[in-house]
């Protein structure tokens, strides 16, 4: 098993690398947004990988950052996501962003991911919601708390209000966080997110 291989990367391709460590040239799969395709020549830089062996092949999967690392592990414990599956997710979205999508349940933002229909997004959310620790952090106003949106009320409506301007799940809860006033109307709730934006 490797954990991580440190050297040079050589080569470039869409979605994979070739990172050179004493004289053998390793095959990397890596996100599409990895900070190896960003290296100078002859820079040194270190990628943290998983193995992934099936039947027909055997493939290395490597990241820059232990947590992408353990994201993609933990995204292949969702059953219908595979190493391909995962790898496409941490494509589509960077990892903050994935957090916060499985997080506020926004599983359109999940669906971006090349080959991941709705149904395995919300695997991904109904799997990995309570794994993803404290979130209080991603992209809400400073010190403002998560808001509780009760079904049926007018922050929902608010909500699903701005989703339907363009706004994924996960934007409209983190404009309507930092709303402290209750008993508000819906175009109300709409106007405060609108401002928070």
């Amino acid at each position: 098993m490797l954990h991580y291989i440190k050297g040079v990367i050589t080569d470039t391709m869409p979605g994979m690398v070739c990172i050179e460590n004493n004289g053998i040239g390793y095959e990397v799969y890596v996100p599409e947004t990895s900070r190896a395709y960003l290296t100078q020549d002859g820079e040194i830089i270190t990628l943290y990988t998983a193995m992934v062996v099936r039947e027909d092949d055997v493939s290395l999967y490597g990241f820059t950052e232990k947590e992408a690392l353990n994201m993609f592990r933990l995204l292949q414990t969702v059953p219908g996501v595979g190493a391909k599956a995962a790898m496409a997710i941490l494509s589509a979205l960077s990892l903050r962003d994935l957090k916060r999508a499985i997080a506020f349940e926004d599983v359109g933002s999940i669906t971006r991911a090349q080959g991941v229909g709705k149904k395995t997004a919300q695997m991904v959310v109904v799997k990995l919601k309570d794994k993803m620790g404290d979130v209080s952090d991603l992209d809400l106003p400073q010190g403002a708390p998560m808001p509780s949106v009760v079904p049926g009320s007018n922050k929902e409506q608010a909500v699903s209000a701005l989703m339907a301007l363009g706004f994924t799940k996960a934007e409209a809860m983190a404009s309507m966080a930092g709303i402290t006033d209750e008993g508000l109307t819906t175009q109300e709730y709409i106007k405060l997110a609108l401002r928070n934006r």
